[in-house]
């Protein structure tokens, strides 16, 4: 019988492609969501509670009634300026949510939980590539959030025996390769979907944020990771500990190399043939000239092998989704 999982933030981008992950590795996904900022149309490879994971009691009670042996983590707000204009939601929503989480999933008796990191742990590292003994120093408020509940985990760990998996992932991006779901927020801040969406009329907006960085173009470079080998590497990680591993590893998630903004914006007019106005606007406030991963220690324990993150790849299924989720718009354009 299929290990039936509890997907919370299962609605939104990460946790709705490891939703149809975990689908495909004979899994049953449970969604967890209050959609806040998922979307209902998401959740299609199973069930859906709505509920606050700040609610112990409602967390306890979606692992007992549907069964579930595991939890995946993806809830949290991900926005880093808004983090620093309004610190006080960041750790009240992600902190106390995650003590929330973890409090129903004591209730319920489940001690397996894979928790979506991020690499703002780290903050402007000095050396790179970044492993995961690279201190982490985040500057600024999501990334401190992340960074304490990874701190919660390994003490619920020590004393509640809580076996679980943190994943700390560079830039997800790129989109579902049928386009089913996609990189899809009320607010987008994120430059691949921001440039698609100029391209399509969306916003007015768009810039490049510095052309001066210590780099060949003078733009920020950054690494690159396809969604869906996020979503894979969600699912090895959770096979690892269902299979008797032993808990508290953090992983870092990515390709290992970086393209800048400028290349990105290349392939971008590349692939959808489209001339793409980027004015260069200022630097924004702790932004690093570059963050590259060191995955060894995941290609090695998870056995994780990006598929699908070749940075033409990314584009084309982006744009791909952008397309289908708004055929309205691109067909109004096209007259």
């Amino acid at each position: 019988m299929a290990e039936t999982i509890l997907v919370v933030g299962g609605a939104g981008y990460i946790g709705g492609h490891t939703c149809k992950a975990l689908v495909a590795a004979g899994y049953k996904p449970v969604v967890y969501d209050n959609l806040c900022l998922g979307h209902r149309d998401f959740v299609r490879w199973g069930p859906l509670v709505e509920g606050d994971i700040r609610d112990s009691d409602a967390v306890a009670a979606a692992i007992r009634d549907h069964g579930c042996s595991a939890v995946m983590h993806f809830a949290a707000f991900a926005y880093v300026g808004e983090s620093v204009a309004d610190p006080a939601r960041y750790y009240h929503n992600n902190v106390t949510g995650t003590l929330g989480l973890l409090e129903g999933m004591r209730k319920a008796g489940c001690d397996t939980l894979v928790f979506s990191s991020t690499c703002a742990v780290y903050g402007e590292p000095g050396s790179l590539p970044i492993t995961e003994d690279t201190p982490p120093m985040p500057v600024n408020p999501y990334g401190r959030s992340k960074l304490m509940c990874e701190a919660i985990l390994a003490d619920y760990a020590y004393a509640y025996g809580l076996n679980f998996t943190a994943l700390r992932y560079f830039n997800a991006s790129g989109d579902d390769a049928e386009a089913e779901i996609g990189e899809l927020r009320e607010v987008e801040t994120h430059l691949i979907p921001r440039a698609l969406m100029a391209l399509q009329g969306y916003i007015d907006d768009f810039q490049v944020f510095g052309s001066d960085f210590p780099t060949p173009d003078g733009t920020a470079i950054r690494d690159y990771i396809h969604v869906s080998d996020l979503a894979d590497a969600h699912v090895a990680a959770m096979d690892r500990l269902l299979k008797g591993a032993k808990g508290g590893s953090i992983f870092n998630l990515g390709i290992g190399h970086g393209y800048s903004v400028g290349e990105v914006l290349a392939m971008i007019v590349d692939v959808t043939g489209q001339s793409l106005p980027a004015p260069r606007g200022d630097r924004r406030p702790g932004d690093p000239a570059q963050l590259v991963a060191d995955a060894a220690k995941a290609r090695a324990e998870l056995g994780f092998a990006p598929r699908h993150s070749d940075l033409r790849n990314i584009i084309e299924t982006a744009w791909h989704w952008h397309q289908r989720a708004h055929p309205k718009r691109n067909s109004e354009q096209a007259l």
